[in-house]
């Protein structure tokens, strides 16, 4: 039987993680942010989203929430609820199905990044224009005239994960065995604890 300490332990270390990771996330878009659409944020979201699960999922949902106290509010911040914790959500979904290809983990970051492009657009078109007249062709001069910082965002991702992302996941990988054993392990060694005793 996993115990009550053992328990609020975890509990406590994941609520201290969320923060850790968020707060990371958020500096690092910072010491970024002189360099136009050069950007840490989508490796860090998806290597805590891959290594962390849930935990990496919250701690994008807090990053976001702590970008409207810094930049102010505007159309931006729906779709960074709606694109950050998806990012992590998708890398979750990765790293439970032990998805270790360099080649496939940087595919998705990159059409993750492309999907980022086209839904900011589509929000500021959407929420700043309206939905009815001339749509998509509103959309279209409003996307292509960011079309250098997409390629610019695109190009970082597809650099940064397959050189970064292995290696990090890695390193976050043994932290998390070292310091978030599962409820599993932890019964185990309990069990055995008591049976020694």
């Amino acid at each position: 039987m996993v115990s009550k300490q053992s328990v609020t332990r975890g509990v406590i270390f994941r609520i201290a993680l969320t923060g850790i990771c968020a707060a990371l996330i958020e500096a690092v878009k910072l010491a970024l942010a002189f360099i136009p659409n050069v950007e840490g944020v989508t490796l860090l979201t998806a290597l805590f989203g891959y290594c962390f699960g849930w935990t990496g999922v919250l701690s994008a949902v807090i990053f976001v929430s702590i970008e409207p106290l810094i930049y102010g509010y505007n159309t931006w911040v729906l779709s960074y609820y709606l694109y950050w914790p998806f990012v992590a959500f998708v890398f979750m979904l990765l790293g439970k199905r032990k998805v270790r290809n360099r080649v496939a983990l940087t595919a998705v970051a990159v059409l993750l990044t492309v999907w980022f492009g086209v839904l900011t657009s589509l929000v500021d078109v959407g929420l700043f224009t309206g939905f009815l007249t001339d749509f998509w062709r509103r959309f279209r001069i409003y996307y292509l005239r960011g079309t250098w910082f997409y390629v610019v965002q695109i190009a970082c991702n597809a650099a940064v994960f397959p050189l970064l992302f292995r290696p990090l996941s890695t390193l976050l990988g043994r932290l998390r065995a070292k310091f978030l054993p599962e409820r599993e392990k932890i019964a185990k060694k309990e069990l055995k604890n008591e049976k020694n005793t």
